[in-house]
């Protein structure tokens, strides 16, 4: 308290960010560039078995936001000087299930669908998150009006411009 700090200053919090050039992340890739891979290589897409009874297989969801819409909030929250300080969500504000993106998927790669369920890592069960979703109110009152990419659109662009070029960094 009373340390010196910036007049204005913005800390950002990003949810499921997919988007060009996250090939070096290894097992971090966002799940969109793992389901190419996946769809591409073994004509299928794998996804977790859920071990909650509250969710179907596949029926997990989280927040997925396009890479140029976490731009398109980062230079607003830099440059809108009268936005406040503050921390804030970046997302969609839209939680999706991992089967509705594999689907999306499978339709933008034009494969028949084929999913497969495995059981969640020992790693992961009993600390597996089921449900994340950004709340976008604090941004949106701040002054950010810009639509967002919905997911549809986005896997498209990713799929499109991207994925299935011969020069995936462009």
């Amino acid at each position: 308290m009373g340390a010196p700090r910036p007049p204005r200053w913005a800390g950002l919090k990003f949810f499921n960010v997919y988007g060009p050039n996250e090939y070096h992340k290894g097992e971090q890739r966002s799940v969109a560039v793992q389901l190419h891979a996946q769809i591409r290589e073994r004509g299928r897409a794998r996804l977790f078995r859920s071990d909650n009874p509250n969710y179907a297989d596949g029926s997990q969801v989280r927040d997925f936001i396009w890479l140029d819409d976490c731009v398109r909030i980062a230079l607003w929250a830099l440059q809108e000087q009268s936005a406040p300080s503050g921390l804030y969500n970046v997302g969609s504000g839209t939680a999706r299930t991992f089967l509705d993106k594999a689907k999306i998927m499978f339709a933008e790669i034009g494969v028949e669908p084929n999913v497969e369920f495995v059981d969640l890592p020992a790693t992961l069960r009993g600390k597996y998150q089921y449900f994340t979703c950004a709340n976008m109110d604090k941004l949106r009152a701040a002054g950010f009006a810009q639509p967002l990419t919905s997911l549809e659109d986005g896997l498209r662009l990713y799929v499109r411009d991207y994925l299935e070029t011969s020069d995936a960094y462009r």
